[in-house]
């Protein structure tokens, strides 16, 4: 649980980080999977610190699935939104209402519900129709991204975000979908490519839903995405449990935590940068100002 917890911190950074990055680079093509604009964004320091934490927060996230439910790792993961507005609150100024400080509590509390009522992840070893499920799926997410470039900005913004939710979702049940790393095994294992796949295609979408459209739509969308899915897969196919009884409590602080990273979801944009002081409009034509004080 402390590494899913240092996962949510490392995501929750980079994604200020990302998001600045992202508005600042020049406009793409406007489709949901663009490739040049997340090269475009890699010029800039920013994000390439962002992906370094993502990097960091991939590995953290990897321990912790190899021991925890993905209920609890996604429901952690999902409280990288209240890292944000944390963070955001502290380095760049953002004021939280007293509400949002109560939605930073409520994830607090239905993560430590989860962490009392978690068991040890689930010991089926999942089956290949089900990696090849995720491999399908992973595909899916880049036509999803593709199309979504055509919708108007509230649309596209929240069908990129489920997208990109359900690709790191392909990431986190692909995971335990791999038994072994070694070679050459792991390379003849559907889920590497389903992994390898959902995972780009997520910070496409993530990243082209970041630059236009409504940030926290999006990121809405992303936690929806990344959480229920995942959830009922290690629940329905991979033997994920609850301690004995506990199954209420479960349920409970997975969906406390949710609801409070959805109500911090517009944390998944900082503010923008300030700009140059607008210039003063010129005098109407056919008028001239005085020159000095009449008589």
């Amino acid at each position: 649980m402390i590494c899913a917890l240092g996962s949510a911190v490392c995501f929750g950074t980079a994604s200020v980080l990302q998001a600045i990055a992202a508005r600042t680079a020049e406009p793409g093509t406007g489709s949901g999977v663009d490739a040049a604009l997340l090269l475009r964004a890699l010029r800039q320091w920013r994000y390439l610190a962002g992906l370094a934490l993502d990097g960091l927060g991939f590995v953290l996230q990897i321990v912790a699935l190899r021991s925890l439910p993905i209920y609890a790792v996604s429901a952690a993961l999902a409280a990288s939104l209240a890292v944000t507005a944390v963070v955001a609150s502290r380095l760049l100024h953002v004021r939280l209402s007293g509400a949002e400080w109560a939605a930073v509590a409520v994830v607090c509390v239905g993560l430590a519900m989860l962490g009392l009522a978690s068991g040890p992840e689930g010991d089926r070893p999942g089956s290949a129709a089900l990696r090849w499920s995720m491999l399908g799926t992973a595909f899916a997410v880049l036509a999803v991204g593709a199309l979504a470039g055509r919708l108007p900005g509230r649309p596209r913004a929240l069908v990129l975000g489920l997208g990109a939710g359900f690709g790191f979702g392909v990431v986190e049940v692909s995971v335990r979908l791999i038994d072994t790393v070694a070679l050459p095994e792991v390379l003849t294992n559907v889920a590497l490519y389903a992994l390898l796949i959902g995972g780009g295609a997520a910070f496409l979408l993530l990243t082209s839903a970041l630059q236009r459209g409504s940030v926290t739509t999006a990121t809405a969308g992303l936690v929806i995405g990344e959480t229920i899915g995942p959830a009922l897969v290690g629940v329905l196919w991979l033997g994920d449990r609850t301690r004995e009884g506990l199954t209420w409590l479960a349920v409970t602080g997975f969906a406390v935590a949710v609801a409070g990273a959805l109500a911090l979801a517009r944390f998944g944009e900082p503010p923008a940068p300030p700009g140059p002081a607008p210039e003063p409009e010129p005098a109407p034509q056919g008028t001239q100002e005085p020159d000095g004080p009449g008589p």
